[in-house]
C-alpha cells in the first residue's frame, strides 16, 4: 500500500459511534473459537521475532474474496464494526475499548489479532456478526471463516464516540492530540526510504491486545513485525493524557543487511504553506499535516527545518550522535493561515520522539517527495543508526512518541514561527541579477526586549554556495519579536541545491534556535527578472 492510499483511510478513522459491550463474550456466545490459549510475554514474542528471523520469509498477502477485492471507497466505509462488540466494554472500570477493521479496499494482507488476559493470550477469530456490512453489498456470511481483520482502533473513556489511535495498513499507525484531530501518521519501521529501488514496507503481520487493569491509564498493545529483510517485537504502552503518548519498545531481527535503517519513521504531508506557494491554483493559503523538523541534537542545539515540497525529490541527513529527540510539527495553528473548516489542518497533532537510552551517532534524515495532491502523504523523517546492519544481530530501540499539539520539550530561546521567501532586491530599485529573499520570523525566548538601545541583535548567515546579502534583523512588533531578511544570489550556472543556516545573537550569545534550509535556484535561463512570476 502506498501512502496515497493510506492517507485516503482519515475519514475511517472515528466513526461507529453507538454504545458498546463485550466481543469476548458475543464471540463465545455465538460459539466462536478463540483459538487455544498460550502463555504470553515480551520475552516470548522477542524469541518468537527471532526465530522468525532465521527462516525464509513468507508474505501474508492473500487472494481475498472477490466481493472484497474490487471495493469502491464508499462500499468499504460503509462496513462498519458493530460497536455492541468492542473489547473490554464489559469492564465498567475500562478506559480503554478496542473495534476491529474489515479487510478489503487498500486493505488486503489479514492480520491476526488477540487479547491477552492475565497473561494468556487467545485469538480473536473473524466472525461476520462482528459488523455491520450496511450498503457496501458484501454478505458477510458468504466470506470465509479464516478471513482475519485488517488492524484495530482504540478508544478512551474520555469520549467513546470518538476513536483516539489505529493500527491499519502495513505497519502504520496514528493517534490524536488533544483536539481528538487525527494528521500524520508513524510507522514501525522504514527500510530503503528514497533510494534507486522499491522501498521494503515491512508488516505489522500479529497483534496482542492486553485487557487493561480497572481503572488503569495504559492500554499495552504487541506486534509482531515481519518483512523480506528483518522480523521484529514491539510493545506500546498507550496512554490518553494532553493527547496521546505511546512508550514503544522494539526489538529487531535482520535477516540481511540492510543500507538505510529508519528508526520511529514519521510520515507527513507537506503540500504548501507561506514558504512554498506553487499550489496557486487551490483557493486554500496553506496545505500540510507539519510545517517543519524539529531537532534536539545530542549536544544541546535546536534546529528548525521548515518543510517544502520540493521540485524533486529531496534526501537529507543530519548527522548526530546521543540525539534528544525529533519530530514533525504543526508550528502554525491559526485557523486564518489556511481557512479550511473540513479537515482543519490547524488541529493537527504534531508527533515529537523522545529516545529513550542512548542511541549512539547517526543521523535524523529527512526525505521531501513533490506532490500535486494533498492526499499524497510526502514527507518522511526517522533515525538512522550509524552501526552497519549485521545478519542474525539484535538490535534493540527505545522511544517515546507524542501526538500533541506542541512537543513535550522545546527550545528556550526564540522559535521559528514562519518562513518566506521570494524575489530579492531593492523596493525601487532596477534589478541587475536574480537574487532570492528570504524573511524568517522568530518569537519567545528572549524577545521582545524593553527597548533597550544598546542591545545590537544580529543575524548570522551561512551559506552552501552563492553570496548574501541585504541582511538585516529588526523587531517585528506583530509577533513581539524579530524578522531577519536576507537575499542569496545563485552561482551564475547551475541548480545545484543551495543550504542555509541561520540564528539571531547579541553579545556574542544566540539568541534562537537555529533555522536550517535548503533552496534550488532556478535554471539560469529561467532568472529572466522582467517575467518574475515564473520563479519559486
Amino acid at each position: 500500500m502506498n501512502r496515497r492510499d493510506f492517507l485516503k483511510t482519515t475519514s475511517i478513522l472515528g466513526s461507529a459511534l453507538l454504545p458498546f459491550s463485550s466481543l469476548l463474550a458475543a464471540v463465545e456466545n455465538a460459539n466462536r473459537t478463540l483459538g487455544s490459549r498460550e502463555a504470553f510475554s515480551y520475552a516470548w514474542l522477542k524469541g518468537l521475532a527471532r526465530d522468525l528471523a532465521s527462516q525464509t520469509h513468507e508474505s501474508t498477502a492473500a487472494e481475498l474474496p472477490a466481493p472484497l477485492q474490487d471495493m469502491s471507497w464508499d462500499d468499504y466505509q460503509a462496513i462498519r464494526f458493530d460497536p455492541d462488540h468492542a473489547l473490554w466494554s464489559d469492564e465498567e472500570a475500562s478506559h480503554f475499548r478496542a473495534q476491529l477493521f474489515h479487510l478489503g479496499l487498500y486493505f488486503k494482507k489479514p492480520v491476526r489479532i488477540h487479547e491477552i488476559v492475565e497473561g494468556v493470550a487467545r485469538e480473536i477469530a473473524y466472525d461476520p456478526a462482528l459488523f455491520d456490512y450496511g450498503t457496501s453489498g458484501i454478505e458477510g456470511e458468504a466470506l470465509p471463516e479464516d478471513l482475519g481483520f485488517a488492524g484495530f482502533r482504540l478508544h478512551h473513556r474520555d469520549d467513546w464516540q470518538r476513536d483516539v489511535a489505529a493500527f491499519l495498513g502495513a505497519s502504520y499507525f496514528r493517534a490524536v492530540g488533544k483536539s481528538l484531530q487525527y494528521g500524520m501518521s508513524a510507522r514501525g519501521l522504514a527500510i530503503d526510504t528514497a533510494m534507486d529501488r522499491p522501498e521494503e514496507f515491512p508488516d505489522f503481520t500479529r497483534f496482542w491486545l492486553e485487557r487493561p487493569a480497572a481503572d488503569s491509564e495504559v492500554v499495552h498493545v504487541y506486534a509482531l513485525l515481519e518483512s523480506p529483510s528483518i522480523t521484529g517485537a514491539y510493545r506500546f504502552a498507550i496512554t490518553n493524557t494532553d493527547g496521546v503518548v505511546m512508550d514503544v519498545d522494539a526489538a529487531l531481527y535482520p535477516r540481511s543487511a540492510i543500507e538505510r535503517l529508519g528508526i520511529a519513521p514519521l510520515t507527513s504531508m507537506y503540500m504548501v504553506g507561506e514558504n512554498d506557494r506553487d499550489a496557486n491554483w487551490d483557493w486554500r493559503p496553506e496545505i500540510h499535516d507539519s510545517d517543519g523538523l524539529s531537532l534536539h541534537t545530542g549536544n544541546g542545539e535546536w534546529l528548525w527545518r521548515p518543510l517544502v515540497n520540493p521540485p524533486a525529490l529531496r534526501f537529507n541527513a543530519y548527522a548526530d550522535h546521543s540525539p534528544r529527540g525529533f519530530g514533525l510539527i504543526q508550528r502554525d495553528r491559526n485557523f486564518d493561515h489556511y481557512q479550511d473548516d473540513s479537515v482543519f489542518y490547524n488541529r493537527r497533532p504534531s508527533v515529537w520522539v523522545e529516545p529513550k537510552g542512548d542511541w549512539g551517532a547517526g543521523s535524523i534524515q529527512l526525505v521531501e517527495i513533490p506532490t500535486l495532491d494533498e492526499t499524497f502523504d510526502n514527507i518522511v523523517a526517522f533515525w538512522h543508526p550509524g552501526e552497519a546492519v549485521e545478519p542474525g544481530s539484535e538490535m534493540l530501540f527505545g522511544y517515546r512518541l507524542y501526538w500533541r499539539a506542541r512537543p513535550p520539550a522545546e527550545p528556550s530561546l526564540a522559535r521559528c514561527v514562519a518562513t518566506r521567501t521570494g524575489l530579492g532586491g531593492v523596493v525601487g530599485q532596477r534589478r541587475e541579477y536574480f537574487s532570492w529573499r528570504f524573511a524568517v520570523d522568530f518569537q519567545g525566548g528572549p524577545f521582545p526586549f524593553a527597548d533597550d538601545a544598546d542591545i545590537t541583535v544580529e543575524p548570522v548567515i551561512e551559506t552552501s554556495a552563492g553570496r548574501i546579502e541585504i541582511t538585516s534583523a529588526r523587531p517585528l512588533a506583530s509577533i513581539q519579536g524579530y524578522r531577519a531578511m536576507f537575499d542569496v544570489v545563485p552561482p551564475d550556472e547551475g541548480t545545484e541545491p543551495i543550504n542555509l543556516r541561520l540564528y539571531l545573537k547579541a553579545d556574542g550569545e544566540p539568541l534562537t534556535e537555529t533555522w536550517v534550509y535548503q533552496w534550488t535556484p532556478p535554471p539560469a535561463e529561467d532568472r529572466d527578472l522582467r517575467n518574475p512570476t515564473h520563479l519559486g
